[in-house]
């Protein structure tokens, strides 16, 4: 048995939804309660066991590593200005992290999600690995990773994470036409991206999160740009699919919180802020006297 030691994260998308702010703040940064969407897709990294991090990113987001390297001048600074009380925040994180090893890879230009991941290929090599995109977030007790980590360790072939939606939202989503293989496990017939309602094959939509093995790559190589000039690891997939190849979906266990544009980032802010140990009932009195 093969066991996942690794997990892409690409980052190298434009951020179109969140303009003008993602001009300068990268939407992976902006904050969920009290941390950037980034940390937690790499705390759910972590927490799954996985040791080694490759971020895809654009040339002039390579500041990204910085975030979870020692910030030596600012903690000179701090004990200068006698502010050694916010030390801690600082090595909290440090310490979050101290086992995990971070690297990074290029994606000159946005030729989406196929081809970031594929920049990715010569640090992964043969064996299978994580990926997880960053407007995806899950809050669960097992981390939505390691629950499809899980799968793989029976199985031994691409696993995709579910969930299901209501049927008026599934156009917005890329859906599948499935096969049920056991409790929250299926054997995907077919993806479908944003169907219309009426021919929606399942309520079961893709999320953000998949095991991948070495094949995926040799399919990523291959697939056809798509009419906008990208490569997209849908059409991967679903090459492979048509191909015979075996490729499984598990409906997670978990809440998804998206943050892929403004009204769903922010609900997912207010959804960990109302449910934050500590902030979380300051937030609801206030929401009283203000009420709403």
């Amino acid at each position: 048995m093969v066991e996942i030691k690794k997990a892409i994260i690409p980052i190298a998308g434009l951020g179109t939804r969140f303009l003008p702010l993602s001009k300068v703040v990268p939407k992976e940064f902006w904050p969920l309660v009290d941390k950037p969407v980034l940390q937690y897709i790499v705390e759910e990294v972590k927490n799954s066991g996985i040791e080694e991090i490759i971020f895809v990113v654009p040339p002039e987001k390579k500041f990204v590593l910085d975030y979870f390297k020692k910030p030596k001048k600012l903690e000179k600074i701090l004990k200068e200005k006698k502010q050694t009380h916010l030390l801690p925040e600082i090595k909290n994180l440090q310490e979050l992290f101290k086992n995990i090893s971070f690297s990074s890879v290029f994606q000159k230009k946005p030729l989406g999600d196929g081809q970031a991941i594929l920049q990715a290929k010569n640090k992964i090599g043969k064996e299978p690995c994580a990926v997880l995109f960053a407007d995806d977030v899950v809050d669960s007790k097992t981390p939505c990773i390691s629950q499809l980590m899980k799968v793989f360790k029976t199985c031994q072939k691409p696993v995709i994470a579910l969930f299901r939606l209501p049927k008026e939202k599934l156009s917005a989503y890329g859906t599948v036409k499935i096969e049920k293989i056991a409790q929250r496990i299926y054997k995907i017939k077919e993806i479908v991206e944003k169907p219309p309602l009426e021919i929606a094959p399942s309520n079961l939509a893709i999320v953000g999160k998949y095991i991948i093995t070495s094949e995926v790559f040799d399919y990523l190589k291959i697939t056809q740009p798509s009419p906008r000039g990208e490569i997209l690891l849908a059409e991967a997939l679903s090459k492979m699919i048509k191909d015979g190849k075996i490729i499984y979906g598990y409906e997670f266990e978990g809440r998804w919180l998206e943050c892929g544009n403004k009204l769903d980032w922010l609900k997912s802010h207010f959804y960990l802020s109302l449910n934050h140990p500590e902030i979380g009932p300051k937030l609801r009195k206030y929401l009283k006297e203000i009420q709403l």
